[in-house]
Formats: structure tokens, sequence, C-alpha cells
């Protein structure tokens, strides 16, 4: 019994040893064992799984290409909203109007490119995204800024086009984004 717990010992130290993801492990307690300390460690979540069909191969391929072209602008539209949001709370009135008229113009020169030719997937994949950098769905961010109308016009229009502004993002249900946000590194 004792030759199998020091082969597993020495195996893992191994593991721990070639593992270069210091971040992924971290030592939460030890067990002492006939004497001895042996540390328990606490490993990030590891998700397997096999892409040998083509077609399921290429889905996510094309998943990382939509997310490094969205992810950016996702990223730098939440940091305008919140920038956004931080001065209209300053703002009264006439003033108030004037900045939401200027952020307005600011954010369709900016983001009207991107978006005019975008594919769809990649318009469900911001509407993620946007809910996962900034806490709010895309027709929430709308509904505070417009008037009624205008939003329930945007969102009729992303339906007639296959998307909802009212997606949430799930990190269980969409945990092949969050893996691939995490794997490259883009947060």
């Amino acid at each position: 019994m004792k030759k199998h717990i020091a082969l597993f010992i020495a195996a893992f130290a191994l593991l721990m040893l070639s593992n270069k993801d210091a971040d992924a492990q971290k030592i939460i307690r030890y067990e002492y064992v006939d004497g001895d300390s042996i540390p328990v460690y606490e490993f990030s979540e590891v998700t397997y799984s096999e892409l040998d069909d083509a077609e399921t191969k290429k889905k996510y391929l094309l998943l990382i290409y939509n997310i490094k072209i969205v992810f950016p602008y996702a990223k730098m539209a939440a940091f305008r909203l919140q920038l956004m949001e931080d001065n209209l709370r300053q703002l009264k009135g006439k003033e108030r109007k004037e900045y939401l008229k200027a952020s307005e113009k600011a954010f369709k020169e900016e983001f009207t490119g991107f978006l005019k030719n975008m594919p769809r997937s990649r318009g469900v994949l911001l509407t993620k995204l946007l809910y996962r950098e900034t806490g709010k769905t895309a027709y929430e961010i709308l509904d505070a800024f417009t008037n009624g109308f205008e939003t329930f016009l945007w969102s009729t229009t992303a339906q007639v086009f296959g998307g909802d502004l009212k997606d949430t993002f799930d990190p269980m249900e969409d945990y092949q984004i969050e893996h691939i946000i995490k794997g490259l590194q883009l947060e």
C-alpha cells in the first residue's frame, strides 16, 4: 500500500513540475498520513471535448475567429458605456441631453462601420459578450438611452435577422466562449 502511495506522490510531483501554468493549481490544505504531510491541491476546471468531427472543428475554429474580432468591440463598448454612465450622473437637464446626443453620435461614428456588414453569428456573439462585460442585455442598454419605440424597432430588426437583443451570457451554457476568452488571455 505504501508503495502505491509513494508512486502516486512521485507521479503527482512530476506532473506538478511539468505544469507550466502556476495559477492552474493551489494548495488548499495538508492531509497527514502516517506522520507525513501530503498537500491537497485545487485545480482549475478542465473541459475535454474531442473535435474529431470536421464540422464541429470548423465551427469551433470559426467561433475562435469571431471572438477575436468581436471581443475587443464588446470591451470597448462596455468601457465607453461605463464612462458615459459616470458622466451622466454628474450632469443635469440640458447638459445631459446634449451629452447624450454627442455620445450617440460618437458611438455611431465608432461602431457603425463594424456593425453594418456584420454576419448574424457575430451579432449574436456581440450581444452575449456585451452582457458578459456589462451585466446588462443590449435591449436594456438601448432602453436606458433611447425611447421605448426606438428600442422596440431595434429589437424587432434583430429578431428578423435571427438575433435577440435580450440574449444573456451564461458561463455554463456558453462554456466554449468563456474557455476561448480565457485561453487566448483576452481579458
